[in-house]
């Protein structure tokens, strides 16, 4: 028996940026049935912010992936775009527990080394990943020599 291959993309849930989206649309049109001004403001800035979130998840899928080959590739993708590393512009990959409402939450932090000497701080959630990060942190470290 073959093990299967691990997954190399990681990217928020498809249902919960769908549910974004409807729950944007329906704050919408919940806007267009507030009565009074400052209920039509807070009402919609609720809807716009789910809006907003609807169509990040959709333009960042994947948010992080790895192209196999020689050398393998880390594709991170944001609002500008897709920006791919190889693993020597990789300083460091680890998961840290920061607090958030009240709890610890895993986040990926991934030091990336920048043309110039700088380097950049890449943050990955939950959210952004779609499982645990110590998951994908396991698949990373089969690329990342490091």
């Amino acid at each position: 028996m073959t093990e299967p291959t691990p997954r190399l993309d990681w990217s928020t849930p498809l249902p919960a940026v769908i549910a974004c989206g409807i729950g944007g649309l329906g704050l919408l049109a919940a806007t267009a049935l507030a009565t009074d001004a400052a209920g039509r403001l807070l009402i919609g800035v609720a809807a716009l912010g789910l809006l907003f979130l609807f169509v990040l998840g959709l333009r960042q899928r994947p948010r992080l992936a790895v192209e196999p080959g020689d050398p393998p590739r880390i594709v991170v993708r944001g609002l500008t775009g897709a920006q791919r590393y190889t693993p020597d512009r990789i300083v460091r990959t680890r998961v840290v527990s920061y607090r958030r409402l009240g709890r610890r939450m895993p986040m990926l932090e991934m030091d990336i080394a920048e043309p110039g000497g700088d380097e950049r701080l890449l943050i990955f959630g939950r959210w952004d990943l779609g499982t645990h990060p110590e998951d994908v942190l396991d698949v990373l470290r089969a690329y990342l020599p490091r």
